[in-house]
């Protein structure tokens, strides 16, 4: 009985490690429900290192178009910051980026959030 318990211990370790590899959003500029000037360029900034040629960002205004965007690069520094290019001038209004990354682990994941663009 007790080594069944400390396999069960052992092995619910294991898994509950595997729940925090994924990477979450845990900032972004122009930030989510943000105010701002036109930005150039969005930065998305994850719990954990990302495969950047795996992970994405999708800019729509208001109406749902998709607005141009450059390539989707790390930050040179630090490979949990996606850095993508705001390649069309933002025009005042609300945008949604809708994104998705890959872990370096592997374990993917997505969202979207909301900034407005001022006049």
């Amino acid at each position: 009985m007790r080594t069944s318990t400390f396999a069960l211990a052992v092995i619910g370790c294991l898994f509950s490690n595997a729940a925090f590899a994924h990477a979450h959003l845990r900032a972004e500029t122009p930030a989510a429900n943000g105010s701002v000037q036109a930005p150039t360029a969005l930065t998305l900034t994850f719990s954990e290192g990302l495969e950047p040629g795996l992970s994405g960002v999708v800019l729509e205004n208001s109406d749902g178009a998709s607005v141009k965007t450059g390539d989707v690069s790390l930050d040179s520094a630090n490979d949990k910051t996606l850095v993508v290019p705001v390649q069309a001038k933002l025009v005042p209004g609300d945008y949604t980026v809708g994104w998705h990354a890959l872990s370096k682990d592997g374990h993917s994941t997505r969202g979207t959030y909301q900034f407005k663009v001022l006049r």
